[in-house]
């Protein structure tokens, strides 16, 4: 073997996960599609489509154990990729029986539902929908069983017009109709569980905008036996994000799972424990985890927004005002509107104000190097 670890992603999950790999001098690879992605500046990537079954077996080929980055690597490509490469699919954590029914967000859901796990009703869109809508009723939310993340693949559907106007997306199959869920707040629980046992981090409140995760601060409520119940349905063997929603009488409800580190726990790099990636290679590698502690701590997405220029001027403008905050950079060279660009962590009291006010000024300087036409 060349590799210790292989990722199957590029993006930043990869990146800050084979940062705390080299940090234990492990030498890592992903695979990624995108030339010049996050990962591919720090260590090998192989350039190639997640479902290119010669890349993957290259992949598998030449790493000890492999993990994911994201959950969109078919199943089934892996499956051929392991027979190419002659490798046993016990190297791929989590296992693909899981990976197979975290794909399928109609199948988590009747996991959850065979589990006795509270979580929003789910049903196959059939023929011309009138089985889904007798049983699930409006108001009710369309989600694409495949594929689907940050509320792409997902309609909010209030009537039978609404349901008809977007048959062009159902009407080929793939899709299910929800229980629409009138939650106060979304919360996340980052899950890990090995053969050395079952932890978790704390219970965070999540706030979404457009459907991506903008804030992430220590939550009033504790989600972790209903996130730990919900990995275990699913068989799961690694680290999961947990998506739950809490109801206005206190309800705790899974959303899904993400079988693998998640924006929700990007805080854990600044709480002064082991992070969400420090475990995630333990757990990829069959270590026994870190025990946890740390302190609160607040996270504020930065996501890319129209007429900037380059983001160093903003970054020393914003630390000069905050030099408490830890700014997280990913790396990403296409910096459109709305993508995940990096992060900004702040620690202790008042944590959740502080990360906001300097989020704020970040992006106000920003604007102002392209305004002002500085170069850097």
């Amino acid at each position: 073997m060349l590799f210790d670890l292989g990722f199957l992603g590029g993006g930043q999950l990869a990146r800050m996960s084979i940062q705390a790999a080299q940090r234990m001098g492990l030498r890592c690879m992903s695979i990624d599609p995108q030339e010049g992605c996050p990962a591919s500046q720090i260590a090998a990537c192989i350039q190639a489509p997640l479902n290119d079954v010669d890349a993957l077996a290259e992949l598998l080929r030449n790493c000890y154990r492999v993990t994911l980055e994201n959950e969109f690597v078919p199943a089934a490509s892996l499956r051929q990729a392991l027979s190419q490469a002659e490798r046993d699919e016990s190297m791929i954590i989590p296992g693909l029986d899981t990976l197979e029914i975290i794909q399928d967000k109609l199948k988590q859901r009747e996991r959850y539902a065979k589990a006795g796990i509270p979580s929003p009703k789910a049903v196959a869109i059939e023929d011309d929908g009138a089985m889904a809508i007798a049983r699930i009723k409006f108001p009710m939310v369309l989600k694409a069983r495949f594929g689907g993340y940050d509320g792409r693949g997902t309609r909010y559907v209030q009537s039978s017009e609404d349901f008809e106007d977007l048959r062009s997306l159902w009407d080929d199959g793939g899709w299910l109709a929800e229980e629409y869920v009138p939650f106060k707040r979304e919360l996340a629980v980052m899950v890990f569980r090995s053969a050395h046992g079952v932890g978790a981090f704390p219970t965070m409140e999540t706030i979404q905008t457009n459907h991506v995760c903008d804030l992430v601060f220590p939550a009033e409520s504790d989600a972790t036996e209903i996130a730990v119940n919900a990995v275990e349905s699913v068989e799961g063997i690694g680290l999961f994000g947990v998506e739950l929603f809490q109801t206005s009488d206190g309800k705790i409800l899974v959303n899904e799972i993400a079988p693998r580190p998640h924006n929700a726990g990007h805080y854990t790099l600044d709480w002064g424990g082991a992070s969400q990636f420090d475990q995630h290679v333990r757990l990829v590698l069959g270590l026994p985890t870190i025990p946890l502690d740390g302190v609160p701590v607040c996270m504020a997405n930065l996501l890319g927004i129209e007429n900037v220029g380059p983001w160093r001027k903003a970054m020393m403008e914003m630390l000069a005002e905050y030099p408490d905050v830890r700014l997280h950079w990913y790396g990403k060279e296409d910096i459109r509107p709305g993508r995940k660009l990096g992060h900004i962590n702040a620690v202790g009291a008042g944590c959740l104000e502080r990360a906001k006010a300097a989020r704020t000024l970040f992006l106000e300087q920003w604007r102002a190097v392209q305004e002002s036409g500085h170069s850097r």
